[in-house]
């Protein structure tokens, strides 16, 4: 009998019901999930997993992070399942069906994906962590879904979702995500031992959902502390993944700072001197005009050294290098102009430059220092090409390639002047004058 219905709010489209006894760990009562977003996953590729599972009677739920987005009336871009299924019965199963299994190297962490109308399915075993090391886990399969709940990172990322739309949550989950509560599942010290880059899950998990800054238990700041250390032990590119999504989140500069007082800076590629007063100048610019994580994690460097360290740390692109140095370089000296063209200095410099991709760099440089105006405007400027050739000087009695060479760069130089107004005419009638 369902006792209470409640309804979160409409945006969402969720309505959840809620009655006093049923579902095994499903905490002090069941909650059922019936919303848009949900009976949209029902392709008809899920529905004919569920199909497979139901007749083998293994259970197959919607787990973590799809799960969080859902009751946050979110579509999950992606979707994990879960079950009590081993590797070895959900093979059979598959390949009894004539079903195509993709992609086998997640197998020994529990995980096949399956292949059914044009989708893929993600499915993993329930586990439980028997050695971990702070990196990877050795993991020992299961059919306890609180067990597998326990050795999940954040509250808000543990709970499952029966497809039934029943509400598996046994740490709180829900709440945390109502009242937008980012915790550890039960002790946060451990959760971070067992690998240490959940410290960064969860800065990132808080600019996500976190409604105001500063919003953390002591007892976990505390193990964060305490564990930062263990983050000199994880890849760069596993750190740089977390950072740039936390760069990109809400309550960046609030994050950043926090990463310097918590002693995590140093370990994670960041300076140690990080000129936080530009940070926090830069990140309140920048809000709203979509930066580049590169662009917002600039504003601590004072100079080339640090783009450089951080590369050696964390291995970022060539790409993301390049801006760094860029900016670097000319966010104190390219400035708007002061009189009536004040975008002409970052046109001159596109015009001048020989470099591939100096637009989008210079689109970067423009949210940096807060120029939403000048980006708009600099964004629909079309670069014009430059209308006199060396066949046009040839029909004029030019004659030497060095002299075509001479005469192009004065007209070039002319045209730049007249802010790349002059058309051909113009300009070759300007030639006869020089």
């Amino acid at each position: 009998m369902w006792a209470e219905l409640w309804v979160v709010p409409r945006r969402a489209g969720l309505r959840l019901l809620r009655r006093r006894h049923g579902g095994s760990g499903s905490g002090s009562g069941t909650m059922r999930l019936q919303a848009p977003q949900f009976q949209a996953l029902f392709t008809p590729g899920l529905r004919s997993v569920a199909e497979l599972f139901e007749k083998k009677n293994y259970e197959l739920r919607i787990a973590g992070g799809a799960v969080r987005d859902l009751l946050s009336g979110v579509t999950p871009q992606d979707i994990d399942f879960a079950t009590t299924a081993t590797p070895a019965e959900m093979k059979e199963m598959f390949t009894a069906a004539g079903v195509r299994l993709i992609n086998n190297k997640g197998e020994k962490h529990g995980t096949i994906t399956a292949r059914l109308h044009e989708q893929n399915f993600e499915i993993t075993t329930l586990r439980i962590d028997v050695v971990t090391d702070g990196r990877h886990a050795e993991v020992e399969f299961t059919t306890d879904w609180h067990k597998d709940a326990e050795r999940r990172d954040l509250t808000v990322n543990s709970m499952f979702l029966g497809l039934d739309g029943t509400l598996y949550d046994f740490f709180n989950g829900y709440e945390d995500l109502k009242n937008k509560k980012i915790r550890f599942v039960g002790k946060a010290a451990e959760r971070i031992q067992e690998d240490y880059l959940r410290i960064l899950r969860y800065f990132r998990f808080y600019g996500r959902i976190a409604e105001k800054p500063g919003d953390h238990e002591p007892i976990t700041l505390e193990a964060i502390k305490e564990n930062a250390k263990g983050l000199a032990g994880i890849s760069g590119e596993r750190i740089w993944v977390e950072l740039k999504k936390i760069l990109l989140g809400n309550h960046v500069n609030h994050l950043v700072q926090l990463m310097y007082e918590l002693d995590i800076a140093q370990y994670i590629g960041l300076p140690l001197g990080g000129n936080l007063e530009e940070f926090a100048r830069v990140s309140k610019n920048i809000q709203n005009l979509s930066p580049k994580p590169m662009t917002v994690l600039t504003s601590l460097f004072k100079g080339k050294d640090d783009v450089t360290n951080l590369d050696l740390r964390l291995k970022i692109s060539k790409e993301e290098k390049n801006l760094g140095l860029f900016l670097v370089k000319h966010r104190q000296e390219l400035t708007k102009g002061s009189g009536p063209e004040p975008l002409r200095p970052y046109q001159d410099f596109l015009m001048d430059s020989r470099e591939a991709n100096t637009n989008s760099k210079i689109f970067e440089l423009l949210k940096y220092q807060g120029e939403e105006q000048l980006l708009k405007e600099m964004q629909e400027w079309t670069v014009p090409s430059f209308p006199v050739s060396g066949h046009d000087l040839r029909k004029m009695g030019v004659s030497s390639g060095k002299e075509i060479g001479t005469a192009l760069q004065q007209l070039r130089d002319e045209w730049k002047k007249s802010g790349y107004h002059m058309d051909k005419e113009e300009l070759l009638s300007c030639l006869k004058k020089l």
